[in-house]
């Protein structure tokens, strides 16, 4: 246990995370309907622009493998940790969260090109706490109802987690941790810039909106 607790570092669970992290499930979605996403639609390789471009099956399934590819090694590395390394949790936890969304969006299996991350990182983040992320939810679910725009509902749910995090940590009895708030903030500071197409089309009235139409 003793040798595990050495060798299960903050390296090696950020390195695990990443790799787990890179795994391009849009992309490889693509390819399994016989077309490159990349060219299709926006050319990212989330959700949103398969479900534009394949419909809503291959759609809600990549979410659902990026969030899970989010949720699983930040969970993992939550039980390992508690149970060999107790008193490094909050560091590997940060590790493997900063990993996983570090994977989606420079994944080594396209170049260090990948998506935007809100799907992988909704899933880690509901690993440390799943308060805030209702919470984000809740937002982005509030603002898409409202916009129709997912990238503005992402943008804004990106803003508000740090906010949720430390909210729910003084008001609501859940935990607190500056370094794992840092993380979510840096998350949150990455993930809008990874919107700045999105914002420039959303200020000159051009990004699509998600409507019936695209709901195919």
């Amino acid at each position: 246990m003793e040798e595990f607790s050495k060798t299960f570092s903050v390296p090696i669970a950020f390195l695990l995370s990443y790799l787990v992290g890179s795994l391009p499930f849009g992309y490889i979605i693509g390819r399994v309907n016989g077309i490159d996403i990349r060219r299709h639609g926006s050319g990212n390789i989330g959700a949103t622009n398969v479900l534009r471009t394949l419909g809503r099956r291959w759609g809600y399934l990549c979410f659902l493998l990026d969030f899970l590819k989010g949720l699983a090694p930040v969970l993992a590395s939550y039980l390992l940790s508690r149970r060999f390394a107790p008193d490094s949790l909050d560091a590997i936890r940060a590790a493997a969260l900063a990993g996983t969304f570090s994977g989606h969006v420079w994944t080594i299996f396209l170049g260090f090109k990948g998506g935007k991350g809100v799907a992988t990182a909704a899933g880690a983040i509901s690993a440390i706490s799943p308060l805030s992320m209702g919470a984000s939810l809740l937002v982005w679910m509030a603002v898409f109802s409202i916009s129709r725009f997912v990238s503005l509902s992402s943008i804004v749910a990106s803003v508000a987690l740090p906010a949720a995090y430390f909210l729910a940590a003084k008001f609501a009895g859940g935990e607190f941790s500056p370094l794992l708030f840092s993380v979510f903030t840096a998350i949150s500071v990455l993930s809008i810039i990874k919107h700045r197409s999105n914002i420039a089309r959303l200020a000159n009235g051009t990004e699509m909106r998600f409507g019936r139409k695209e709901e195919k």
